[in-house]
């Protein structure tokens, strides 16, 4: 089996800086692909393509506002005058205010918020789409989040985002599906990033009991599934959502669970679902 399916091939993860865009940047490289690492963070980018070109690995970190024009025009670019092509891309970058009633948040805030995940993830298409027509074709991943498919209460602004994501992805998945490009979505529930991180051992121990399986996902799992909708082996894939959620979207799994017809005590702690945190 060959452990580096996307030898030869150029990837681009738009926040790329932390998290799971960090992780997703790795995760290419690791599976042999020039990787193109585009965020506001210049220092903590150089980190992250250090760890990449310690491991053998080739990648390049692009200063960048996702919601910038000639901005997101540049990083697309820099991919192709450094490496000649591109063939996978992860728009990730994420941001909004913070969690407040719907009347209560500030209207510039508001648009901060849809102008990174809205029109942030359309420039990054744009210009990504344009780059893998001229090679052919190539897949695209969008970073939405569960909050996009149900909603969360005090998050209107990141909400709003997510739900725009998911309709965006599905039009460029339609636009170009018989051009060779595949476009795809995932949808992460919680997810130890850096921000469930900062809120600590209790905020992580009720992200996890608000899931199905009864724990928060990690950052290499999301990964994963963004490199494997960027694979051939999700070559008949696209315009889909892909939930990485511990069960969320599926529905509701009640403290009390059975097997055999007997009761099995879950935990007693109050199991109800709380506001997933931002991938």
């Amino acid at each position: 089996m060959n452990d580096q399916p996307m030898q030869g091939r150029v990837a681009l993860v738009a926040g790329a800086s932390k998290g799971i865009g960090a992780a997703t940047a790795e995760a290419f490289a690791n599976a042999g692909a020039a990787v193109v690492l585009g965020a506001r963070n210049v220092e903590a980018l150089q980190v992250v393509v250090g760890r990449i070109e310690s491991r053998g690995g080739h990648a390049i970190g692009v200063r960048t506002d996702v919601a910038d024009v000639d901005s997101m025009r540049n990083l697309v670019d820099q991919a192709l005058a450094t490496y000649g092509r591109l063939d996978a891309a992860f728009n990730n970058a994420t941001d909004g205010p913070m969690p407040a009633p719907l009347a209560d948040i500030d209207p510039d805030e508001f648009d901060r918020g849809i102008a990174t995940n809205i029109r942030g993830t359309f420039l990054g298409m744009k210009f990504e789409i344009r780059a893998m027509l001229r090679t052919g074709g190539g897949a695209i991943v969008n970073m939405a989040s569960v909050a996009g498919l149900n909603g969360t209460a005090n998050l209107a602004a990141y909400v709003a985002g997510k739900a725009g994501i998911i309709g965006l992805t599905k039009v460029a998945a339609l636009d170009y599906a018989d051009a060779g490009i595949r476009v795809n979505v995932v949808a992460p529930g919680p997810i130890l990033t850096h921000h469930l991180e900062a809120a600590g051992a209790e905020a992580q121990r009720l992200a996890g009991l608000a899931t199905p399986m009864r724990r928060v996902g990690t950052v290499s799992e999301v990964a994963q599934v963004v490199l494997w909708l960027c694979s051939e082996q999700a070559a008949f894939v696209t315009g889909a959502v892909v939930p990485i959620d511990g069960g969320q979207s599926a529905g509701n799994k009640p403290p009390q669970m059975y097997r055999q017809g007997q009761p099995m005590s879950a935990p007693t702690q109050d199991s109800s679902p709380s506001p997933a945190p931002r991938p």
